[in-house]
């Protein structure tokens, strides 16, 4: 049997008159879709629990917002359409009318428990590739030639040490590289960031 909270009862209460029968509504055919679900407020506002999170609510000045939590993998929601404003599925809803039917509605509930009762997850998106840094030759050899400072270069974070070496590419003669180039390495001998003299401003 579904759990009912009365936080929720007080969030619908002290919701706009407009939003408080769009929330009733929501609220009565999700425990209909779904007997079993539990309620909590998190986040501020109303969330529907069963077997992890199931979907949620939200009421604003002027609007509400309903959305599933897997609603990217729900085949029903495709015959939903949605306003270009708001978050979630349903978009910016004002008034009983921008709901869908009450049995699109049960349906996507019944969908998303059965997710959720499946253990079926939102994959992740796919981590974007580490950026590679395009290290000069002259820095390389510079480099393993003082331990130390190889081994400062090597811990360091990709910033830290794109900062190096675009401080010695962007020197506009070859004193200058040069000069940079001995006083790179003897700051990271000395484990000493590109900035360090601002670090401890």
């Amino acid at each position: 049997m579904g759990k009912k909270d009365p936080h929720i009862d007080a969030y619908i209460a002290k919701s706009a008159p407009f939003a408080q029968p769009i929330l009733k509504r929501l609220r009565k055919l999700i425990h209909a879709g779904c007997p079993a679900v539990e309620e909590s407020i998190k986040w501020s506002c109303p969330h529907f629990i069963y077997c992890g999170m199931l979907c949620s609510m939200a009421a604003f000045q002027e609007h509400c917002t309903f959305g599933f939590w897997k609603g990217k993998l729900m085949k029903s929601l495709a015959r939903t359409k949605k306003s270009e404003q708001g978050m979630g599925q349903y978009g910016r809803m004002t008034s009983l009318a921008d709901l869908p039917d009450d049995k699109t509605i049960l349906e996507q509930v019944e969908e998303a428990a059965q997710l959720n009762a499946d253990g079926v997850k939102v994959p992740r998106p796919k981590s974007k590739p580490k950026k590679l840094l395009k290290i000069p030759p002259h820095f390389t050899s510079a480099l393993k030639g003082n331990p130390k400072a190889f081994a400062t270069f090597q811990n360091f974070s990709f910033s830290h040490q794109r900062e190096y070496v675009e401080w010695i590419t962007e020197a506009k003669t070859e004193a200058t590289r040069q000069k940079r180039l001995a006083t790179a390495l003897e700051w990271l001998a000395e484990g000493k960031s590109r900035n360090w003299k601002y670090e401890n401003c």
